[in-house]
C-alpha cells in the first residue's frame, strides 16, 4: 500500500495539523518505494531525451514530466503533448500560448525541445522531480480532502503569479484562469458557484471590489505576503466550513465561526 498523507480532520484544525508536519509528512511520501522509483528512472534517464517524440515514447519519465506541471491527467494524449513541446512558447501562435491554461506553457518553456532542450543540462533533472514531488502530494493530499490540496496551491502558485511583471489585472486575470486558485478566491469572497456565468470583466471588477473590502487591497501583489496569504488561507477554509454547515442546514454553526475571525471579516 503507497503511503498516504496523515490528515486526522478537517477544517482549519485539520489545515495546521498539516502544516505543522508538513516537513516530516513530505520526507516520508518522497521516500516511498512508488515515488522513489519514479523519481530515481527520471534523473537517471532524462538527460538521454533531445526531442518531445522521445519524451512521449517513455510513459516512465512523462509521467514525472507531466505531473510536475499538473498535467497528469493528459498521459494519455501523446499527439497534444508532443505538439505542445515541439512548438514551444518561442513563437507567439504556438499552442502553448493559445490554451488559457498556462500549465502548458510553463510545460513546453521548461524543457525547449524548440529552441534549446534542457533535458541535459546540470539541474534540471532535480528541478523537475521538485516539482514532481511537490505535486504529487498535493494530489495525495485531494485525494483525502480537496479543500486542502487547494490550500496547497495557493501557497505555491498565488506568489509567482503576484511576482510577475504585468498589470494588475492581468494577474487578476491569471488567477481566474487558475480552476484551484479560482475555487479558492471565489469560496473566500463567498461568491456563488453561478459568478462564473457573468461577464470576465464583470467577474474582475467583483474580485477586485470583494479583495479591498475584505482585505483593505485589491493589488494581487499584497496577497503573495506571508500575512496575507495566511489571512486569505484561514479565510477560504472558514467559508468552506460555512457552505458545507449550509448544506446540512447548520447555520449556528456558520455563525460561530463567522464570530471566531472578526479580524478576517473587518467592516
Amino acid at each position: 500500500m503507497s503511503f498516504q498523507p496523515l490528515l486526522p480532520t478537517s477544517g482549519l484544525a485539520g489545515w495546521r495539523f498539516l502544516q505543522n508536519t508538513m516537513t516530516r509528512q513530505t520526507e516520508a511520501y518522497e521516500a516511498s518505494p512508488p515515488i522513489q522509483r519514479a523519481t530515481d528512472y527520471f534523473k537517471e534517464n532524462i538527460a538521454n531525451i533531445k526531442t518531445a517524440s522521445d519524451l512521449v515514447s517513455d510513459r516512465r519519465l512523462l509521467e514525472v514530466a507531466l505531473g510536475a506541471f499538473g498535467l497528469s491527467d493528459d498521459i494519455g494524449n501523446k499527439y497534444f503533448i508532443e505538439k505542445v513541446l515541439s512548438e514551444g512558447t518561442s513563437v507567439d501562435g504556438s499552442l502553448a500560448n493559445k490554451l488559457a491554461d498556462k500549465s502548458y506553457a510553463a510545460f513546453a518553456d521548461a524543457f525547449r525541445f524548440d529552441t534549446n532542450p534542457q533535458t541535459a543540462i546540470p539541474g534540471f533533472a532535480e528541478e523537475i522531480v521538485n516539482l514532481f514531488e511537490q505535486r504529487a502530494f498535493e494530489v495525495a493530499v485531494g485525494e483525502q480532502n480537496e479543500t486542502f490540496r487547494f490550500g496547497l496551491n495557493l501557497e505555491r502558485e498565488l506568489p509567482d503569479i503576484a511576482a510577475k511583471d504585468s498589470t494588475n489585472n492581468s494577474k487578476w486575470f491569471a488567477v481566474m484562469g487558475n480552476s484551484a486558485l479560482r475555487e479558492v478566491f471565489q469560496t473566500a469572497f463567498g461568491l456563488p458557484d453561478e459568478f462564473g456565468q457573468v461577464g470576465i470583466d464583470q467577474q474582475l471588477e467583483v474580485f477586485k471590489e470583494t479583495a479591498f473590502r475584505r482585505f483593505g487591497t485589491d493589488d494581487l501583489t499584497d496577497f503573495a505576503s506571508p500575512e496575507k496569504l495566511e489571512e486569505l488561507t484561514q479565510l477560504y477554509f472558514l467559508q468552506d466550513q460555512i457552505k458545507q454547515s449550509a448544506s446540512l442546514g447548520s447555520g449556528s454553526i456558520a455563525l460561530s465561526l463567522l464570530q471566531s475571525a472578526p479580524s478576517l471579516y473587518g467592516n
